[in-house]
């Protein structure tokens, strides 16, 4: 980051890192180390996002995510069955991990952690309300369509969580993500 602790950093520079964040969201989200038949893959692209959310704050967490959603919707190859899925799979579930400082507690490793667990939560919730709603007929005969959804969604979803949490608390504490202002600025639940 090009701040420093006596320094807050300019709207044009968050603004910038946001469009980084969501630019390199979607690049990470196109490196796919698992891909579901239906939708659905395993990459690292949640990670700028949520760094977004712990560095600079909520707002601009949810903003990278909303970029980075609309980059995924209007870049993708899966099947748009309705708009409102559309906005539940990319828009919602893409900009719902800004709000992990929201979820987070604790302070160190431990905030970012919580953090990432809850904001990864609230997107496995989108994806399942959407498979629920827009894919249950896929389910199988006498299966109930949101345990489905969930079935379905969790079998990639979970090991995406699980990675990207990894690689975020391993940036923690290697020093990536320890910002100047803790996170806590623009739209955090606790100030300071």
């Amino acid at each position: 980051m090009s701040t420093t602790r006596s320094r807050k950093p300019t709207p044009t520079i968050v603004l910038t890192e946001v469009g980084m964040a969501a630019a390199l969201s979607w690049v990470l989200g196109m490196i796919r180390l698992f891909k579901m038949p239906q939708g659905g893959s395993i990459s690292l692209e949640m990670v700028p996002i949520l760094y977004m959310a712990f560095s600079r704050g909520v707002y601009p967490g949810l903003l990278s995510g909303l970029i980075a959603g609309v980059l995924d919707l209007v870049t993708a190859t899966s099947e748009i069955v309705h708009p409102m899925q559309a906005i539940l799979d990319y828009i919602l579930a893409s900009t719902a991990l800004g709000l992990a400082p929201w979820f987070s507690f604790g302070r160190g490793w431990w905030r970012n952690l919580t953090g990432a667990i809850g904001g990864t939560l609230v997107g496995l919730m989108c994806h399942v309300l959407s498979g629920h709603i827009f894919f249950g007929q896929y389910a199988p005969a006498g299966t109930p369509a949101w345990l489905y959804s969930l079935t379905y969604n969790a079998t990639y979803y979970l090991p995406k969580m699980i990675i990207t949490i990894v690689v975020v608390v391993i940036l923690m504490q290697k020093g990536v993500l320890r910002p100047e202002n803790g996170g806590r600025g623009n739209g955090n639940r606790s100030q300071g």
